[in-house]
């Protein structure tokens, strides 16, 4: 932490250019510009017309810099609030040295429940603090093996992993018990430098690929009492691990489950509801859209939806528990309310 008179100057400038840009630019996730912006005060974006975000070039040109420190194993708590001349200074010098980490804290790479945007208490069995030797359950044990094969780049091994706590666990204790905690951790891991993107884009193909297996193979239920569920994510979101793992439920609940992927424009998801006849819309979340977007993109899906077909929002953004959602969208803060949220309905359309 630097003191008043070292931190930079981060009045917003009037020109800049738009968030999709700074991530292509300087290779930090959109979603870590917010993070940042919440939790450090930097970087402060101007606005557009439309309330959009717009960064200044010499904020840029810091963004790239703070990158290279964090690719040389810097932590972003200590630059993100670094003087200019301090992150010059940490450029020239030799990179810091390890951090000093138990077996199991070095195993699982300190995994920590402080990923931005997700609410700890929402995912079950999220650890809320580092691993220590102590306290490494089997949970811990479990996220630290897959972490130790991510980072080994064993790709067969780490799928293997995942398999085989699908099959020790059954699937739904696997989703909420540890692929929705692991996949916290591995953004966390990120998020502190200890994992690269190929790294994270390797997990989650790898994940995908295996909750995809364990649906095709789960049996047709005997008899459907629904509802018939219809997953997509709106534009602009692209993450699907939560739409998986939220159909992965569905499914053992016995309900009908069509997934459209991700980024559906809300025009579209109202002929499919109308083709498939689906009873609800289930919509996923993660930290990446802006509170606007969220509450616009619902309230204008809700408008375009027939009254009796529901709409249901989870995931990390915390849009969905923000003033100004709309009204006629069922939020559920977390993967375990999947199975009430089942009830409920079954009990109104009985």
């Amino acid at each position: 932490m630097t003191s008043n008179s070292e931190q930079p100057d981060h009045r917003p400038e009037a020109e800049g250019i738009g968030i999709s840009a700074v991530e292509r630019e300087t290779g930090i996730r959109r979603e870590t510009l917010r993070i940042w912006e919440r939790r450090y005060g930097f970087p402060q974006p101007g606005r557009d017309g439309a309330g959009e975000r717009l960064y200044p070039a010499s904020q840029v040109a810091r963004l790239r810099l703070i990158k290279r420190l964090l690719d040389a194993g810097h932590r972003p708590g200590r630059v993100v609030l670094a003087s200019e001349a301090q992150l010059q200074g940490w450029l020239s010098a030799p990179p810091p040295a390890p951090r000093r980490a138990t077996a199991a804290s070095a195993r699982a790479g300190a995994l920590s429940s402080e990923l931005p945007g997700t609410d700890p208490g929402a995912l079950p069995g999220t650890l809320p603090g580092a691993l220590s030797a102590g306290d490494a359950g089997p949970l811990a044990k479990d996220i630290a093996e897959c972490l130790v094969r991510l980072k080994r780049h064993d790709v067969d091994g780490l799928r293997q992993a995942l398999t085989q706590a699908l099959l020790r666990q059954g699937l739904a204790a696997a989703v909420t018990q540890l692929f929705a905690p692991l996949t916290v951790a591995v953004g966390d891991a990120w998020m502190r430098g200890e994992l690269q993107v190929f790294e994270e884009h390797v997990f989650s193909e790898s994940l995908q690929l295996v909750l995809r297996q364990a649906l095709q193979s789960l049996p047709a239920p005997a008899a459907q009492p629904g509802p018939r569920v219809l997953l997509t994510t709106l534009p602009g979101e692209s993450h699907v691990l939560g739409l998986l793992m939220a159909e992965a439920l569905l499914c053992l609940e016995g309900c009908t489950c069509l997934s459209l992927g991700a980024q559906t424009p809300p025009e579209q998801i109202g002929p499919a509801v109308a083709a498939h006849r689906a009873d609800v819309v289930a919509l996923s979340f993660s930290a990446v859209l802006a509170n606007r977007a969220v509450h616009e993109g619902l309230s204008r899906l809700r408008t375009l939806l027939p009254a009796a077909v529901e709409v249901w929002a989870g995931g990390s953004n915390r849009a969905l528990a923000s003033p100004g959602r709309p009204a006629g969208v069922r939020v559920l803060p977390g993967l375990v309310q999947i199975s009430g949220e089942v009830g409920r309905w079954r009990a109104a359309h009985a």
